[in-house]
């Protein structure tokens, strides 16, 4: 639930920038960095699919991603329960979240109890910025495709993210990020759709389907 949240501080840059010009024209990982790089604040809805093999159906969480400002990320779980994850960094750089449940009391950490996600928020700080350096220390980044459908990948380079993390996997459309695929080193593949993908995720059933819009296999 935290890798997702904080991997989805760049889910509504793109929706923001200009619209890509000569979609057929190939891109790199440069220019991907490019479109998502936005400051705060923004917000995005998104349907988080959790695959298990315990399970009939994958799980489905929908709500909105907040980022009010450049320290602060704000995860709104609003079906099928309610919940509400803030992640704030402070001047000094260190950073703790807060889940709050209805019905339940807060409970609060700091993210240096977990190293991986310290790691990871640290890395996706640098993809808002656009900071290939800073995403490159943590990460092999690779990119291909069109600006009209294209995928970047980050592989983590080393313990302890890449003890927990097999890699992470961005699609998108132009300007804009439509689904980011995240693969732990054990357990099921977490999708999290976003912008056009979310809002005709409630078309889709099937595990298969999810996985083709993810993807962009299947035309929204």
């Amino acid at each position: 639930m935290l890798l997702s949240a904080l991997m989805l501080g760049a889910a509504a840059t793109a929706s923001a920038a200009p619209q890509a010009a000569d979609p057929g024209a190939a891109i790199d990982s440069d220019w991907v960095l490019r479109i998502l790089a936005r400051p705060a604040p923004m917000r995005t809805n998104f349907v988080e699919i959790r695959s298990s093999r315990l399970l009939k159906e994958p799980l489905r969480l929908s709500g909105e991603y907040q980022r009010p400002d450049e320290n602060t990320l704000v995860r709104q779980v609003r079906v099928p329960y309610v919940e509400t994850t803030t992640i704030t960094t402070d001047a000094a750089g260190a950073s703790q979240a807060t889940v709050a449940r209805a019905g339940k009391s807060p409970r609060t950490f700091s993210l240096a109890r977990v190293p991986e996600l310290a790691r990871l928020q640290a890395s996706f700080g640098a993809l808002l910025a656009g900071d290939r350096a800073a995403l490159q220390r943590h990460y092999d980044v690779s990119a291909q495709g069109t600006r009209r459908s294209w995928v970047m990948r980050l592989v983590p380079k080393s313990a302890p993210l890449a003890d927990k993390l097999r890699d992470i996997t961005l699609y998108g459309r132009g300007v804009e990020l439509r689904c980011i695929e995240s693969r732990p080193v054990q357990g099921d593949v977490q999708r999290t759709l976003l912008a056009g993908a979310a809002r005709v995720a409630h078309e889709t059933t099937s595990a298969a389907g999810v996985v083709a819009l993810c993807r962009g296999e299947q035309k929204p």
